[in-house]
């Protein structure tokens, strides 16, 4: 049938307008069933598994170091034999001491592991893994020092990793307001003023000091064990009340424990 210019113009417009109308709703319901779907498989865990931060002071050799770009060391080894015992993904950072406690409380680290000392005060503000180190404090001296226990070093200098249980026990025993303690940011700081005579003790974990003992071969000094000083048990630090992770943390480190990984590690790094 023929039709008018007019009309033949107004039914070009039309369908024009329709075919429009058509392909803007035909391309939008696709795209919302796709992302109701991308949703729905992220939901059922279809996602991208998740990859839990992991805390460290690489300052505090054989515990962790860095070597090049690289973290290494005991806590490593054990955190990673752990992780995977429990079937969870860690990816290991180097906060240093003060920010690793930071950032569990704020939820930026997930994992904290640096030879954190398990104790009444921590455990009011974080939850801590069964104990899979034991430890006590060492006091670092010149050779021919007549020091025996802690108690001697009254009036002395002595240095410290500030925020460690070291700075606890020589508080504890001088008070708070000492003027002889020393504070660090690490304790190779500590025992490095030792050596160049600006302390003269230093007071850290046994593990630490002894691994330096390995190394220093030409300075005199020894090691002095305070019998008055009490075991420490270190552990995996978790934010407070994250009891889902923890146990994750639990189940692993019981592992390798009872397969007999967390003593190999052990081994490998103090001897048997």
């Amino acid at each position: 049938m023929k039709i008018g210019k007019k009309w033949a113009t107004s039914l070009m417009l039309v369908a024009g307008l329709s075919l429009v109308l058509a392909g803007c709703g035909g391309g939008s319901q696709p795209a919302q069933g796709g992302q109701a779907s991308t949703g729905s498989q992220a939901a059922a865990g279809g996602g991208a598994e998740k990859v839990y931060q992991v805390g460290t002071d690489a300052a505090y050799p054989p515990f962790e170091k860095m070597e090049a770009d690289k973290i290494t060391g005991f806590d490593i080894e054990v955190i990673q034999a752990v992780a995977d015992a429990a079937g969870i993904k860690i990816e290991v950072k180097n906060t240093g001491w003060d920010p690793l406690f930071e950032g569990i409380g704020s939820g930026a680290v997930d994992i904290g592991i640096s030879a954190i000392t398990i104790t009444d005060e921590r455990k009011e503000k974080f939850d801590f893994s069964e104990p899979y180190f034991e430890a006590h404090q060492l006091i670092l001296l010149p050779e021919d020092s007549t020091v025996t226990k802690l108690a001697d070093l009254q009036g002395k200098k002595i240095g410290v990793q500030s925020a460690t249980t070291g700075e606890t026990v020589v508080k504890k025993a001088f008070g708070d307001t000492y003027e002889g303690i020393k504070g660090y940011d690490d304790t190779p700081s500590a025992v490095d003023d030792f050596f160049n005579g600006r302390v003269e003790a230093v007071v850290a974990d046994n593990a630490v000091l002894q691994d330096y003992a390995k190394k220093i071969t030409d300075k005199k000094y020894k090691l002095v064990k305070d019998d008055s000083f009490e075991v420490e048990n270190y552990g995996i630090m978790v934010k407070k009340g994250n009891a889902e992770l923890l146990g994750k943390i639990n189940e692993g480190l019981k592992t390798i424990k009872d397969n007999g990984k967390l003593k190999e590690i052990h081994a490998k790094y103090f001897g048997e």
